[in-house]
């Protein structure tokens, strides 16, 4: 794990943000398409866990990206090349525009100041949608990376952040796969190698310490 002195370097307000991941009703609420995985973000204490890292960057002006997967009722625009596209065509639940399924999940809040990006295809928060040119526009150095599922977006999310010249944290504990001990060594063997891994108290003390010391 980092030094409180080294992540606090990395986790300067105003070049950080931080992103959640496909933390959608739909997707970890008790209405899941993915049961299990909403079981495992929500039991294991990645989601509260989110909640408390959104609440602490709304507290110290760090500014917060929700990263939301959706697809039109007519499907259109949506990718069907690859088996994990087709299976989800065939859930109960559906990701649909406007749907109750696509808002950010409790105990999430999202603040006024918060942006919201959606996106209708592929598998990337980042590739082909919204978020990298905002997070140049608003100056960001490192990313905070969290949500789900570490089987695939996350990883998408930060390789695609490391490719494009990011810093990236992703505070283990924030973060939730399928099966649950996936998670722990997709951290350990992938994302350590790319990201600073840390844990959402060391993320937190970094956040919420004195806005003089952070300002100087």
């Amino acid at each position: 794990m980092p030094s409180y002195e080294a992540l606090s370097e990395l986790l300067e307000p105003r070049t950080t943000v931080l992103l959640t991941v496909e933390c959608q009703e739909g997707v970890v609420g008790p209405d899941s398409a993915l049961p299990e995985l909403a079981e495992a973000a929500r039991a294991g204490g990645a989601l509260a866990n989110i909640a408390r890292l959104v609440a602490a960057a709304h507290d110290s002006d760090v500014q917060v990206v929700h990263a939301v997967a959706e697809r039109r009722p007519d499907g259109r625009g949506a990718n069907r090349n690859a088996r994990l596209f087709r299976a989800a065509a065939r859930l109960p639940v559906q990701q649909l525009t406007g749907t109750p399924a696509v808002r950010v999940a409790a105990p999430i809040e999202v603040a006024e100041e918060d942006l919201v990006v959606r996106r209708l295809h592929g598998l990337s928060p980042l590739q082909g949608t919204d978020v990298d040119p905002l997070l140049r526009n608003l100056g960001c150095r490192t990313l905070i990376v969290t949500g789900v599922s570490a089987n695939v977006a996350v990883p998408n999310a930060v390789f695609d952040a490391v490719n494009r010249g990011y810093g990236v944290v992703v505070p283990a504990d924030a973060i939730a796969g399928v099966p649950a001990d996936y998670t722990p060594a997709m951290i350990r063997h992938t994302l350590a190698l790319v990201a600073t891994v840390a844990t959402t108290d060391e993320v937190l003390a970094c956040l919420e310490r004195p806005r003089e010391v952070r300002r100087a």
